[in-house]
């Protein structure tokens, strides 16, 4: 017998899709509410790394976003001209049968994962919110934005970095932090060269080229940027070629396809862990709730669904709610916080080096890979 009967998932994102499905499969009632009226995922795509592959296995669903995406093995490392550096191979030791990483667009990721939700039974409500929480130590009674209100053993905060939940459990103050970076993204057509993904090293900037199909791709831009305002409007394409200026070569070349500001997507680079227990009494923060992460590493999503897979198994497993709680917590921290200073180290690194900063200690593709290696291990 699982540990609960009935839970609700605030969020419906990556992780929190992830976790209702996951609960579900052990046999836990879900409802999941989502406070977008309409599913709406900016347009551009994301890195799933072999440990997340891993964990979407165990819940049926890393075989759909395979066949959905763009597998690559590895990262083709080059200078601002387009020059060969390295090839710097993947690990695929946490699920050796799947691809080292693995790319695909947001909409058509939230569309397995959608499908994976709603085809188990979950019982999902666009345009909602909880407009209170009370855990009276027995369950947890939940009042709604549409007037409804529900009765439930465990609640689970999946409703981002901004969380309105763990603000509710701990207060103001954890909010994540600006890193002093920023990441610029656009879709573009893959040329017949980019067998695998590349990342092009500029004198103040990273370009990198994300296969999401045999056809499509992503480039992403890091750069050093004042504040954590978010750019929008019609200039955007302007301001993101205007951040890759120095390159020659191909990134040149795919420049001058970044025509449509509808179509960028920038997002102020945000770091930040909760420390301690991530719940109280019978509701618990996860994902960018709990611990938001730069994508240095490209494990941000990796390690909501992480969360989400572990905390249902243990929930599957059965016994008393504490017991399950505490040792998801020392399964989950360390391993969080491992990425979120990893991640943190790498920018700090990047912003050194574009400010002319020599740090002999300073190795980002070493730390990158070695810390990818690492996450291979089981959690």
């Amino acid at each position: 017998m699982p540990a609960l009967s009935k839970a609700l998932v605030i969020g419906g994102g990556i992780g929190g899709l992830v976790a209702a499905r996951a609960l579900r499969q052990q046999g836990v009632a879900v409802d999941l509410i989502e406070r977008e009226a309409e599913w709406t995922v900016y347009g551009v795509g994301i890195i799933q790394p072999n440990n997340a592959l891993r964990a979407l296995d165990r819940v049926g669903l890393a075989d759909r976003c395979v066949a959905a995406g763009g597998a690559f093995a590895g990262w083709r490392i080059h200078d601002v001209n387009g020059q060969v550096l390295v090839d710097a191979p993947g690990p695929n030791d946490a699920a050796p049968h799947l691809p080292a990483n693995n790319g695909i667009t947001r909409p058509r990721l939230h569309e397995i994962l959608i499908d994976g939700a709603r085809e188990v039974g979950v019982a999902i409500r666009l345009g909602v919110t909880a407009l209170s929480i009370d855990d009276d130590g027995v369950g947890v009674t939940v009042a709604f934005s549409d007037g409804s209100s529900g009765r439930y053993d465990f609640v689970i905060g999946y409703d981002g970095s901004y969380s309105q939940t763990r603000a509710h459990l701990f207060g103001d103050g954890l909010e994540p932090q600006f890193t002093g970076q920023g990441v610029w993204r656009y879709n573009l057509p893959r040329p017949a060269s980019v067998d695998t993904a590349g990342v092009f090293f500029g004198p103040d900037t990273k370009v990198g080229l994300v296969p999401l199909s045999p056809s499509l791709m992503y480039m992403f831009v890091v750069t050093a940027e004042r504040d954590n305002r978010w750019f929008e409007g019609a200039t955007l394409a302007e301001e993101m070629r205007a951040r890759i200026a120095a390159y020659g070569g191909l990134i040149a070349e795919l420049r001058e396809l970044i025509q449509d500001s509808d179509n960028v997507v920038y997002r102020p680079m945000l770091n930040g862990l909760v420390e301690g227990p991530w719940h109280r009494g019978r509701v618990i923060i996860l994902g960018d709730a709990a611990h938001t992460t730069t994508p240095h590493l490209a494990q941000g999503a990796a390690m909501a669904i992480e969360d989400a897979v572990l905390f249902a198994e243990l929930v599957g497993r059965g016994g008393p709610i504490e017991t399950i709680l505490e040792e998801f917590m020392a399964r989950r921290l360390e391993r969080a916080r491992y990425v979120v200073d990893c991640s943190t180290k790498i920018g700090r690194w990047e912003l050194e080096e574009w400010q002319g900063v020599h740090n002999p200690e300073a190795d980002p593709g070493g730390l990158l890979y070695g810390a990818t290696a690492a996450l291979m291990a089981e959690y």
